[in-house]
């Protein structure tokens, strides 16, 4: 029989041991994880409650998608990974929604799955799935832990490579046995010394002086210069470099959708209501920060003339080689635009209002807002696109700074949107993005609220788009999130049926169309359902209201705002596509 003093010594070596989630948890806050998203179950829950008690706060969602898109904008709105969870096989294979989006919009995220044993495997163990083989086409790095010991170096890896160089996602494996593994607190406290690092965002200048006196001799020779920005000069916060670039030289400047708001839509200089001449008559682009990509119409004719000179500002060498501008400048945004100002300051140079190039953008933005001011004047009932699209942009402004944080998703919502809704303030929209992904609404709206608790959250998303993420809205009343979701409810997908005569045939012609939900649908009920506040409006001064109470009350809140379904077009700016 054993001695007292042999079952204290077996306690206290029980108690000392820690299993691999308690060391996953350790690393996480290690590195600075303050927030985590995702789906718990098997084999990750005790890792999230471990998290929790180590003081990260985990968001806890319906769905895995919602959470990784949650994650990747997190990363965006931050500059820190956003870290999400999810169990194994299918949900791993979920998350991957999450995974790509941050890899087309180069976004830092890291998910971490669970997974099967390792001695099962090929089995058909319980979601046995091959997982560092699925995501790796969605990954800058994907790294599974095969024992304890290599947990917490993997963790800070992973968060580590998801910021260097250009963002993107990156993935950990964590297999059942691996969580279950223990080692003692002595061994816990030496692996994670080992293991920490500085995880510094690298960003690697490859300019030259040559090339920055270059840039600004093409800037300052041109006949009609052109600053255009984007995302990722927002994801460098280089607002302040900008707007000094903007005002000492007086060139106009034009923002992709989700650089609105970097230097104010409200600007002189803005020549987003000119955007096809600001495009089409430039001779000189300075793209910070934005790819030459299908939103900026590939960068060719007959979008662009034949003869523009391009400068290129990316993080990425890869990126400047495939769209082989006329210029390309290798770095962060903000640190090769501070060396373009710092240029210009020993010889500067200032368009001036009465350039002629500046002159034709000012007018031309005029006639264009003009146009559409009238347009949004108009009350239509039943509801057009710009009737209420004006109404919300009011109530937006009308919250003064700081802004509300402006979700945008679907066809024709989000394209009106665009050019409707006014950006004062940077990093204050997100929406589809460089992949035009739908059913990121709701995910967003919880990033946003956790990445900035001062702020409103304001969601503007079509009914397809709404749907895609909608029993997400029980995530929102359950945190209490600070989140309005606007849907334009139009019945459908572009609106109702939309089919020619000829097409309704076949032993299924009475079945809804393709593009058809149920008409008028009560979602601003869903939200009441779990305690939020719903809102139906139909009429201006329904909206109007609404509008002003939820974003007073500042809870969860849907706005069904009922729309006239067929005042839309088909995949809306995007009819050539289908």
């Amino acid at each position: 029989m054993a001695d007292s003093n042999t079952l204290t010594s077996n306690s206290e070596v029980i108690q000392n041991l820690i299993d691999g989630n308690v060391l996953a948890a350790r690393a996480l806050a290690l590195a600075g994880v303050r927030h985590m998203f995702g789906v718990v179950g098997i084999p990750v829950t005790s890792l999230a409650t471990q998290s929790v008690a180590l003081g990260i706060r985990f968001i806890a969602f319906h769905n895995e998608q919602s959470a990784g898109y949650a994650a990747s904008a997190y990363g965006y709105l931050t500059a820190r990974p956003g870290v999400f969870l999810t169990v194994s096989g299918p949900g791993c294979v979920h998350g991957l929604a999450g995974l790509s989006n941050s890899a087309a919009n180069s976004w830092p995220a890291v998910m971490i799955s669970g997974s099967c044993d390792q001695r099962d495997f090929g089995k058909g163990d319980f979601q046995e799935l091959d997982q560092i083989a699925v995501v790796r086409p969605f990954v800058k790095f994907a790294a599974k832990a095969t024992e304890i010991s290599q947990i917490p170096h993997l963790v800070l890896s992973a968060l580590s490579h998801a910021l260097e160089g250009r963002p993107g996602g990156c993935y950990l494996d964590l297999p059942t046995d691996v969580l279950h593994q223990k080692i003692s607190e002595e061994d816990a406290a030496r692996i994670l010394a080992e293991a920490e690092n500085p995880r510094v965002r690298v960003v690697e200048n490859l300019v030259s002086s040559l090339d920055i006196e270059k840039a600004v001799g093409l800037l300052r020779n041109a006949d009609r210069p052109l600053i255009v920005f984007g995302k990722g000069a927002a994801y460098a916060r280089a607002e302040n470099s900008l707007k000094k670039l903007i005002e000492t030289t007086g060139i106009p400047f034009l923002p992709t959708p989700m650089g609105k708001g970097l230097v104010p839509d409200s600007h002189e200089l803005a020549s987003t209501a000119a955007r096809s001449l600001a495009i089409g008559g430039c001779d000189v682009a300075l793209v910070v920060g934005a790819r030459l990509n299908w939103l900026l119409h590939f960068g060719e004719p007959p979008k662009w003339s034949n003869d523009v000179k391009f400068i290129l500002v990316d993080i990425s060498k890869e990126e400047i080689e495939l769209r082989k501008p006329y210029l390309g400048l290798v770095g962060d945004a903000g640190t090769v635009l501070d060396l373009i100002n710092k240029e210009i300051k020993d010889d500067p140079f200032c368009l001036g209002k009465s350039h002629p190039w500046v002159e034709a953008i000012s007018q031309k933005a005029k006639v264009n807002v003009l146009k559409m001011e009238m347009q949004l004047a108009e009350e239509v009932v039943p509801f057009n696109f710009f009737t209420p699209m004006g109404i919300i942009r009011d109530a937006i402004l009308a919250q003064g700074s700081p802004y509300p944080i402006l979700v945008s998703e679907g066809a024709n919502t989000m394209d009106v949107g665009r050019a409707v809704l006014v950006q004062n303030e940077p990093r204050t929209r997100l929406d589809a993005g460089t992949w035009g992904t739908m059913g990121v609404g709701l995910g967003y709206c919880i990033a946003a609220a956790v990445a900035s608790p001062d702020r409103l959250v304001v969601a503007v998303e079509g009914d397809s788009g709404f749907g895609f993420s909608a029993m997400e809205v029980e995530t929102l009343v359950r945190y209490q999130f600070p989140v309005v979701v606007i849907v334009f409810n139009n019945g459908g997908v572009y609106g109702g049926d939309r089919r020619n005569p000829d097409e309704i045939t076949g032993p299924h012609k009475d079945d809804p169309a393709p593009t058809s939900f149920v008409p008028q649908a009560a979602y601003h009920i869903l939200m009441e359902a779990f305690g939020g506040k719903g809102y139906l409006t139909e009429k201006p001064e329904e909206l109007k209201s609404a509008l002003f109470e939820s974003f007073s009350f500042r809870k969860p809140a849907v706005i069904n705002v009922i729309i006239d379904p067929y005042a839309g077009a088909e995949s809306g700016r995007m009819q050539h596509k289908n």
